[in-house]
């Protein structure tokens, strides 16, 4: 399954790592140089979430940054306990 989020639509994406030595030149150095570019994803901080989507309980790959942001309706949490009288009948 792919890391795209379901309400937002974020995914990986690609980018450049760009690793650099020497002194600023505002630091009284002779400035910065670029000693190499290696490419790097950006991957997006995805969960596994259980929502309410269309009155189902669904378990989707959601953003945390739509789960801060209120995107995920979160079902209701359980309450069922057993009747004590059918347990004692047994």
């Amino acid at each position: 399954m792919s890391r795209v989020c379901h309400f937002t639509g974020k995914k990986t994406s690609a980018g450049r790592s760009i690793a650099r030595r020497g002194k600023a030149k505002y630091l009284g150095g002779v400035g910065r140089k670029v000693t190499g570019i290696t490419k790097r994803k950006f991957k997006p901080n995805i969960q596994k979430v259980r929502a309410l989507i269309d009155g189902k309980v669904v378990r989707i790959k959601v953003s945390a940054k739509a789960i801060r942001n209120g995107l995920v309706t979160k079902p209701t949490k359980r309450d069922w306990k057993p009747d004590p009288e059918a347990a004692n009948a047994e």
